[in-house]
């Protein structure tokens, strides 16, 4: 069943045991004239706010699918014919040329009337309280799992961000060691550089003197 539709049912079962309790002998009738003219407009404005309830009822009613709206229509036309019986009851009661004696059977007839109509409502009301109760319960129920993912995402999102700083500070050390092994190859390729022409200039001596031993070999056997 729709909230929005729970909402303005408990709110019309409500106004409807509050009409039903105010539309009694002693309320209506009992009293000075400008009391009762007082009660007359406060039950009056009450009926029209049930009227509009009832409007909002039906209207939410015709939005919903069909397997949800035909109980719920039939609901609105249950309060509809209550509330139209309540509404000429009300009429009849405060009729200006009503005789005494009418005006008492009628309200003996309205007080059976509104007996039996109160303990629907009532029941009514208790059957839509519980409802909302539970409805509350499942917002609640959904709000506690909506904190808990919550929860559950902030924690995953930190180790994600320690994680991220594990990895930057690993990559930062890896560039460390990428730049130091750069650094010792471009030394180990000077000090080859420098082997190979040390080698060249030890080959170059060598061979000078190996020239000079055989020029002076050369000379003493020639003498």
């Amino acid at each position: 069943m729709s909230d929005v539709f729970e909402g303005y049912e408990h709110h019309y079962c409500e106004l409807s045991v509050n009409l039903s309790n105010k539309c009694t002998p002693t309320i209506i009738v009992d009293g000075g004239k400008q009391q009762r003219e007082q009660r007359t407009a406060e039950i009056k404005a009450a009926l029209d706010e049930a009227d509009d309830l009832i409007r909002k009822m039906d209207l939410e009613a015709r939005s919903l699918q069909p397997s949800v709206k035909a109980p719920l229509l039939a609901k609105v036309r249950e309060y509809k014919t209550d509330l139209n019986k309540l509404k000429s009851q009300v009429k009849r009661i405060t009729a200006p040329d009503i005789s005494h004696s009418a005006r008492d059977e009628l309200l003996e007839s309205r007080e059976a009337d509104t007996l039996t109509a109160s303990n629907d409502q009532r029941g009514r009301l208790l059957m839509g309280t519980e409802r909302i109760n539970q409805s509350s319960d499942r917002i609640k129920a959904s709000r506690r799992t909506a904190l808990e993912t919550e929860e559950l995402g902030v924690s995953i999102l930190q180790d994600l961000h320690q994680q991220r700083q594990s990895l930057l500070h690993a990559s930062n050390t890896l560039h460390g060691v990428d730049e130091t092994i750069t650094k010792s190859k471009k030394v180990l390729v000077a000090m080859t550089r420098k082997l190979s022409r040390n080698k060249w200039i030890m080959g170059s001596i060598v061979g000078v003197l190996v020239l000079a031993i055989l020029l002076v070999l050369y000379l003493k056997i020639s003498h």
